[in-house]
């Protein structure tokens, strides 16, 4: 890939976008191609790049029905962690946080992946218990967390107002290989290097129907640009992959919900982590351009609209001037919601499907952006030698059927 000099840069970057070349190609859609990934978002896109780099598929594409990253993976808040409570979530999220940490070389795109520490603050005795128990399942999977005194959580975020307040702050659990990542950075990048690789990137291409052959298995996908046949089709459209799914004849166990988010004007650097509250689901951080980018819960009705109600992020809002006084007087900038797919036990599916041929990749949740990396090098796995990596085989949709759940609704950190 084209690398360019410090001065190189600053001239670009003055040149009024004049000679900027395009960071991947915008292809027709061929006849055919050996993987079709449907969604081109942080997943679908980086499932693509890992089967081109990793197993040798390069005639692939990426179906995208509106514009890469307009989906969820430009729609959230950013936030990275792997502290979940259950040994096979442990494994999923850890390995994607320690490809979080070789992204930006892999990719050779800075993803601004900031290691600043995610705090989730405990406010009552249930908390308390629920968190102490969340670190020592960790430490026992070696997934790094720690319980932090209220004097400590203090020390760590010194704007955090503990006490004489409705849910007082009785202490935290505190990852700090945790933290954030610029999400479009994460998209551009994912683009950029599974177009060097030949895959085709092909926006404004909704996929309308799947066809399936004589024997069931998957044989081509109707777009709104045509027929394009494939043999192997990997769904990663979040809060639409049971619309897609249901196609084919398959079913998922999916409910999708608005979850919104807002960010406050620009101020100079000033929170050091990420803040999370469970109990009165609200959350914070700083973004590096200087925002206060604040998360709520989803909202309490299904819906494919990107937005919700105004109640939620009020009450997210209240939350947040409680817990620091001082954001009273901020102004916020712009507010935007995502769709995501809420699945019975409240963690994913990357699985193949009773349809020969088709696997999914959905029903994350709130949690969908902390597993880009290893989400995607794990559905690459799984399409490539139709079966699921290690990791992932616990991840299967029989699970809903032969109640072997992972139950992760306490590990969310904010309702979902």
């Amino acid at each position: 890939m084209q690398r360019f000099s410090g001065f190189s840069l600053l001239r670009r970057g003055l040149s009024g976008h004049r000679d900027w070349q395009p960071q991947w190609r915008k292809p027709e859609p061929k006849a055919a191609y050996d993987a079709i990934i449907v969604g081109g978002g942080g997943h679908g896109l980086g499932a693509a790049y890992y089967l081109a780099k990793e197993h040798n598929l390069r005639n692939v594409a990426v179906l995208e029905k509106g514009w890469i990253g307009g989906g969820n993976t430009g729609r959230n808040t950013t936030i990275i962690r792997s502290n979940y409570l259950r040994d096979e979530s442990a494994a999923l999220y850890d390995h994607a946080l320690k490809m979080w940490e070789g992204l930006s070389q892999d990719l050779n795109y800075n993803v601004m992946f900031s290691q600043r520490g995610v705090m989730m603050l405990a406010h009552t005795v249930h908390d308390v218990q629920v968190f102490k128990r969340h670190v020592h399942a960790n430490r026992a999977n070696r997934v790094d967390n720690q319980w932090l005194t209220c004097e400590e959580a203090r020390a760590v975020c010194p704007l955090l107002r503990t006490d004489d307040i409705r849910y007082p702050v009785l202490g935290a659990a505190f990852q700090s290989r945790g933290g954030t990542a610029r999400h479009d950075a994460v998209a551009w990048g994912y683009a950029r290097a599974a177009d060097a690789l030949g895959v085709d990137i092909i926006e404004n291409c909704e996929v309308t129907g799947i066809r399936r052959d004589a024997n069931g298995a998957v044989q081509a996908l109707e777009t709104a640009r045509g027929l394009i046949q494939a043999r192997k089709v990997g769904v990663c459209a979040a809060g639409h992959s049971s619309v897609i799914l249901k196609m084919a004849g398959v079913r998922l166990p999916l409910e999708s919900y608005p979850l919104q988010a807002l960010v406050s004007e620009p101020v100079k650097p000033i929170f050091p982590c990420v803040v999370m509250s469970n109990t009165i689901h609200a959350y914070i951080s700083q973004s590096d351009k200087g925002e206060l980018v604040i998360g709520a819960g989803t909202d309490a009705y299904t819906s494919y609209t990107q937005r919700g109600g105004l109640h939620v992020t009020s009450h997210a809002l209240e939350a947040i001037c409680e817990l620091f006084p001082m954001f009273r007087r901020m102004r916020m900038l712009r507010s935007w919601g995502g769709i995501v797919d809420v699945s019975p036990d409240r963690s994913p599916i990357i699985a193949k499907t009773p349809v020969p041929g088709l696997y999914v990749n959905c029903g994350w949740g709130t949690g969908g952006f902390k597993a880009t990396p290893g989400s995607a090098h794990l559905f690459a796995w799984t399409i490539a030698h139709d079966r699921p990596h290690a990791i992932n085989a616990p991840f299967t949709i029989e699970r809903f059927r032969d109640g072997r759940l992972i139950d992760e609704a306490a590990a969310a950190a904010v309702a979902h």
